[in-house]
């Protein structure tokens, strides 16, 4: 159950990344329903990153190096430029 628990945490600390750069509303959608699209996107990411919060504050080592690292790998994929298509070369 532990480690359940660790690949758990490690899962939502990337999908908080995923959510924190994750651009759906296209240019000349209707503009009050992109705003709570947008508002409903940003009130998921923050309930998962206060998950996130709440499983390490149980001051548990390994919670918190599986957060630490969800985090990073989220980061990479969803927000490093090295898988970025438009990368200037």
């Amino acid at each position: 159950m532990y480690g359940l628990g660790l690949i758990f945490v490690f899962v939502l600390a990337i999908v908080v990344e995923f959510f924190s750069n994750l651009k759906l509303v296209k240019p000349g959608s209707n503009r009050a329903a992109a705003v709570f699209f947008q508002a409903g996107v940003q009130a998921v990411r923050a309930g998962f990153a206060y998950m996130v919060m709440l499983a390490v504050m149980s001051y548990n080592g390994g919670v918190f190096l599986a957060a630490i690292l969800g985090h990073a790998v989220g980061y990479v994929v969803f927000r490093s430029p090295i898988f970025k298509k438009d990368m200037d070369r």
